[in-house]
């Protein structure tokens, strides 16, 4: 009933309020997605076998021949596997930066059906604790939310249920931007960035997975896993909504 009565106020905010494409701006009348149209949904990527195992990335043609894959081979995880649904470019990138820019909270019910869309997705989330990626207090503040901590939320619902979130760590230090800097600058910048948070403990048999909006370098997500294993996490995953 509940459900029902959710459903009909929906369809009458839509006809109020018509729905807009994130990325083309268009008219949304109809689709799997509410805020990507027909047109630019066909131009998502929705990521599927075979892919690296380490950060996620799709392999093409003499990638997926050799199993090399660039975005990650100079990186040394501390983690184990990876997986990500959507690559980072054309409508993927719109809804990212929908909800990391410009507080576009609407687009995480198409994060949902993404993350339930992309083949073993949500099976690789089960069972997990899934840690979000943390902000500085002051760009939290700024923000107002923590975009990882309402992707990490969206996983559990694309999982059913079957996952939970825990904030187990802390952003220590107030680092710059890191969207212009290589890797290797990106790796100094984040050098004791993260600590766990306080009280927080780590249970050795069970399975962490690290979450962040987006898989670039890497290296983000390897500081944080490296405070994870020196508290004792044995069993540790990535995961992301957008690689690129």
């Amino acid at each position: 009933m509940k459900a029902t009565l959710q459903g009909r106020w929906r369809d009458t905010l839509d006809v109020v309020f018509p729905r807009s494409c994130v990325h083309c701006e268009g008219l949304v009348e109809d689709g799997a997605l509410r805020h990507v149209c027909p047109a630019c949904e066909r131009q998502l990527h929705v990521v599927a076998e075979p892919h690296c195992t380490t950060c996620g990335h799709p392999f093409f043609g003499e990638m997926e021949a050799n199993r090399l894959c660039p975005h990650c081979e100079a990186l040394v995880p501390e983690f184990g596997r990876g997986k990500t649904a959507v690559l980072l470019k054309g409508p993927g990138r719109s809804l990212v930066h929908a909800l990391k820019y410009h507080h576009g909270l609407h687009v995480l019910e198409d994060v949902v059906t993404l993350m339930q869309t992309a083949p073993g997705y949500t099976d690789y989330l089960c069972g997990a604790v899934l840690v979000p990626v943390p902000l500085h207090p002051r760009k939290r503040r700024e923000r107002t939310y923590n975009q990882s901590e309402l992707l990490a939320e969206c996983a559990v619902r694309a999982a059913g249920g079957q996952a939970s979130v825990e904030l187990l760590l802390r952003r220590v230090v107030d680092t710059e931007s890191q969207t212009h800097y290589d890797r290797a600058a990106r790796q100094k910048n984040l050098k004791n960035a993260f600590a766990m948070s306080s009280g927080a403990a780590i249970h050795p048999a069970r399975r962490y997975v690290l979450v962040d909006d987006v898989f670039t370098t890497g290296s983000t997500l390897n500081a944080c896993a490296a405070v994870l294993r020196r508290a004792g996490a044995l069993n540790l995953d990535v995961a992301t909504f957008g690689h690129g």
